[in-house]
């Protein structure tokens, strides 16, 4: 499970894109988030989105001026000096030696709960340097809490997560924008899960579902480019 969680920091660090680095440019780590307890779903499912949820959020906070995302080789080699245990649980503490060691000024971790469709979402902002917990961005809001809007409610909690560290320098993306229908995102996180354990057949049938679920999928398109070596 832990070498599937090193796995899964690679795979998430692909999809995210370079950051434009400038000289005041933030840079954050992302590590892994946890399932504390989802119902109403295949298991895999949760599984997926253990990856996936990581993954898209890293998506909403990259391209940004004043953020630089860790590298996602060193990130993977941090966690895997930490020895976590088998379910791969990232603490405050753990966060920020991880964080620090790769150079962020933050570390990002945190959990979901899926509850037969009420969907709940924690992002933890660790400071590295002290190890103290800056904000936890959640969605609270009560018309966010539908799985049908998983999207928006990571997009929500990314821009969350961008204002807090950038002292609210980084302008969040349109939220009227691009929206990832939540079977598609579904889908792409299954495809994450079977490709981080080499099951590259099986990870290209769910990329191609998210592709069929929402054409203009870029983060799948590319999974199927990987898994196929080209």
């Amino acid at each position: 499970m832990r070498a599937t969680a090193l796995r899964t920091i690679a795979l998430v660090g692909l999809v995210s894109g370079p950051a434009m680095a400038q000289n005041r440019a933030v840079t954050i780590a992302v590590l892994p988030f946890e399932d504390r307890g989802s119902y109403g779903q295949d298991k895999d499912v949760f599984r997926g989105l253990a990856l996936g949820i990581p993954a898209t959020l890293i998506r909403e906070l990259s391209g940004h001026p004043e953020l630089r995302l860790a590298d996602r080789n060193q990130v993977a080699q941090a966690l895997k000096g930490e020895n976590l245990g088998p379910n791969a649980r990232v603490d405050a503490a753990t966060a920020a030696r991880v964080g620090k060691q790769v150079g962020a000024r933050y570390a990002v971790t945190g959990n979901f709960a899926d509850f037969y469709g009420r969907f709940r979402l924690d992002a933890r902002i660790v400071e590295t340097e002290t190890g103290e917990i800056a904000k936890v961005v959640s969605n609270n809001d009560p018309a966010l809490q539908d799985r049908a809007s998983l999207y928006r409610i990571i997009q929500m909690v990314a821009h969350g997560v961008l204002q807090e560290t950038t002292n609210g320098a980084a302008r969040p993306g349109n939220a009227e924008g691009e929206n990832i229908p939540t079977d598609a995102l579904s889908q792409y996180s299954l495809g994450l899960l079977y490709e981080s354990q080499g099951e590259g057949s099986k990870a290209g049938e769910h990329y191609q579902r998210a592709l069929s679920a929402m054409p203009g999928y870029r983060d799948a398109r590319e999974g199927i480019q990987r898994v196929r070596g080209r």
